[in-house]
């Protein structure tokens, strides 16, 4: 099948194909400061050899499962050997949107709102989202703020808040199955043509906060743990 490089990102290469649909190529390239890995940076910091590999492992694992289970996805699917992910064609909602899923109170919300609420208490699957724009620090926007923008319908922001909740609980229990206790989780939603709310992106182990025993995992030790 032919394919025509459409977009150099910072861990993955998107292809368009001549069905219709893109090809995601997984990189070894993690966003990072000064050589030490961080999901949160908005540069490459590092390559790391075999984390386009896990990466690629752990979105089909949960992809299959949440398509599964009925929440729709952009996956088609994938290629280990060649490190590449077949999916449909999205938009992205504005210039780019993050949807957090907290668990627990760590990181930013508890820098945020940490004169309220104690480190590490018991978050009710508490769903936030953030414009993707580096110079603004990635800004937290409300339902409100997105339906005036024209960035999303109600409809949309509902969809989007109710599948985030149910993906975030299927790999919460497959944490769980391992011992491991998810804190927070990061995704990013498209939409079809006719509007249709979808999964995009990956969901792997640089998207996610997860602890063992009280303590961090990091995402290269989460991916062995997981596939130990």
């Amino acid at each position: 099948m032919e394919k025509k490089l459409v977009y150099t990102g910072k861990t993955k290469d998107v292809f368009a194909l001549d069905n219709g649909n893109y090809l995601l190529k997984f990189k070894d390239d993690c966003t990072g400061k000064d050589g030490v890995f961080d999901p949160g940076e908005n540069s490459v910091g590092l390559t790391i050899d075999g984390v386009g590999d896990v990466n690629l492992r752990m979105s089909i694992h949960f992809f299959e499962k949440i398509n599964a289970a009925g929440i729709r996805t952009h996956f088609v699917s994938a290629d280990l050997k060649e490190t590449t992910m077949e999916v449909r064609p999205a938009k992205v909602f504005g210039q780019g949107l993050e949807v957090i899923c907290r668990m627990k109170a760590v990181g930013s919300f508890r820098r945020r709102y940490g004169q309220y609420i104690p480190e590490g208490a018991d978050l009710p699957a508490y769903v936030e989202t953030t414009f993707k724009n580096d110079a603004l620090g990635d800004p937290l926007v409300t339902k409100d703020g997105l339906v005036v923008l024209g960035i999303m319908t109600e409809q949309q922001y509902e969809d989007i808040k109710s599948m985030t909740q149910g993906i975030t609980k299927i790999v919460s229990d497959e944490m769980a199955a391992r011992g491991m206790v998810l804190y927070d989780i990061k995704f990013e939603f498209g939409y079809d043509a006719e509007g249709n709310v979808m999964l995009i992106d990956e969901v792997s182990s640089g998207n996610m906060r997860v602890y063992k025993d009280g303590k961090y995992v990091d995402p290269m030790t989460l991916s062995k743990l997981f596939f130990a």
